[in-house]
């Protein structure tokens, strides 16, 4: 059996630390390096619900992509919510990793996994990695389908293809205008609308657009934004890593067992549709 020091150092292979952005916090949280790891859980948030199952499911370590601290902490007090989660993996000797925005920047990486899910092919990153002579790794995908779709029928696909959420698929745009040309971006994407329209691209599908950047993309063009949840964005990115750790568990002679947590994190719950339909004819009074 590998040890926890040998897994980390095959998981910063795929996805260097030092390639997360400045302000992220990667890497190992919790464990003890000489521990013997048999079994490995991946999940978007490393949430109780998340730790519970790796609990019940025998797992010594859990990998999200999400970090636990992302801003310093001055406690790990059980009687907080992450002092909690601390206390939880430590008592059952699971170790914590998180690849956060350093999986985002990956070849493959977040947005490939989601592009893969969509059935999109990758083009390049949206925002190529200036360190990477390949012009491979970078911050979301440009792709392309692989035969025209409206914009509502892409949505339906997002809808269909993603994990299912209170949410769904948000569309701001033409619901009938065709698109050839696909933008991805897993987790939140407003912050790229500058390189989407630089990219000449039909439409953008990422998470967490908010009004006003949405609002001043479609007055620059007719570029359709789809909105997923932040979650779902995420989650196939679990399965594209539970496959790569399979792969060097099988060539090192591992024999590691690994599982990807279906358990939604999500945190919207429900969702109640309007009932009439969206117009420009005015407000209710």
């Amino acid at each position: 059996m590998p040890r926890l020091s040998e897994v980390i150092a095959a998981l910063d292979t795929l996805w260097p630390p030092e390639r997360a952005e400045g302000w992220d916090a990667v890497g190992t949280v919790c464990g003890e390096p000489d521990q013997e790891i048999t079994r490995v859980l991946f999940a978007v948030d490393p949430v109780r619900e998340i730790v519970d199952e790796a609990v019940k499911l025998g797992a010594n370590l859990l990998v999200t992509h999400h970090p636990l601290y992302l801003r310093g902490t001055t406690t790990v007090a059980a009687d907080t919510f992450k002092g909690r989660v601390v206390h939880t993996l430590i008592k059952n000797d699971i170790a914590l990793h998180v690849a956060h925005t350093n999986a985002d920047r990956a070849d493959p990486g977040v947005s490939d996994a989601l592009a893969g899910a969509l059935d999109l092919r990758v083009v390049r990153p949206l925002v190529p990695d200036p360190t990477d002579p390949e012009g491979r790794r970078g911050l979301g995908r440009v792709c392309e389908l692989d035969h025209p779709l409206t914009v509502r029928e892409l949505a339906a696909r997002a809808a269909g293809r993603l994990p299912a959420t209170a949410q769904g698929i948000r569309v701001a745009g033409d619901p009938e205008a065709v698109v050839r040309t696909v933008a991805v971006s897993g987790g939140s994407g407003d912050s790229l609308f500058d390189d989407v329209r630089a990219a000449g691209v039909d439409a953008f599908l990422t998470a967490d657009l908010r009004h006003h950047p949405v609002s001043e993309a479609r007055a620059h063009s007719p570029l359709a934004l789809l909105d997923a949840a932040h979650w779902a964005t995420e989650w196939p990115w679990c399965e594209l890593a539970a496959a790569q750790l399979d792969e060097i568990s099988d060539r090192k002679g591992w024999g590691l067992r690994v599982h990807v947590s279906k358990t939604v994190t999500d945190p919207w719950t429900a969702h109640a549709a309007s009932t009439e339909t969206p117009n420009a004819m005015g407000a209710p009074n």
